[in-house]
């Protein structure tokens, strides 16, 4: 009996190594899972799709990243937005070397601007504010953190006209809650 193991193990072995010798034999290659006659214009629309759409999509690409900084502040509400614009465009001109910087400058607020004008937001702030205030959508604690942060900046320097124009309805606002609230109480 033992004899009779090693030679099933030599005829499993033959069973195995017979197929694997065929596999080993030149046969007709394709080097491709297209047939012969579609390779070239596969090859053709290949060519033009890299020659054509990956340029544009690495223009794209680079545009998107470069306008990152200027799109996080504005929404951070930060107050020389527009000057992060400008150097985000100064960077698209000089190859993306001055956008570390304005990426930078997106997240750090300017520590005497807030002492300068009274606030660390940019104008637009207090213009969407104002829409959401008209809109019902403050309640009366943030309008008057609102009120306050207009007083704090008309005590610094003088307000731009929307921003005075917003202060004025605030003011009549508050008057006409305070006349209606007395007239209640009487």
């Amino acid at each position: 009996m033992k004899l009779r193991q090693p030679r099933s193990r030599v005829r499993k072995a033959g069973q195995w190594l017979a197929p694997a010798a065929l596999c080993l034999l030149p046969t007709a290659a394709s080097a491709s899972f297209l047939p012969p006659e579609m390779m070239d214009s596969a090859a053709m629309g290949l060519a033009w799709f890299i020659i054509v759409f990956v340029p544009i999509g690495g223009i794209v690409l680079f545009w998107l990243v470069h306008i990152l900084p200027e799109k996080i502040a504005h929404k951070r509400h930060h107050p020389q937005r527009d000057a992060i614009q400008m150097l985000c465009l100064l960077s698209l001109v000089f190859g993306g070397l001055l956008w570390p910087i304005a990426w930078l400058w997106a997240y750090v607020k300017p520590i005497g601007h807030q002492l300068a004008y009274g606030t660390e937001k940019h104008e637009d702030y207090f213009l969407e504010m104002r829409e959401k205030w008209r809109a019902g959508e403050l309640s009366d604690h943030e309008i008057d953190v609102l009120r306050d942060e207009l007083d704090m900046m008309a005590a610094k320097a003088p307000l731009p006209g929307k921003l005075k124009t917003l202060q004025r309805e605030l003011a009549t606002a508050q008057a006409a809650l305070d006349s209606a609230l007395a007239e209640g109480t009487a």
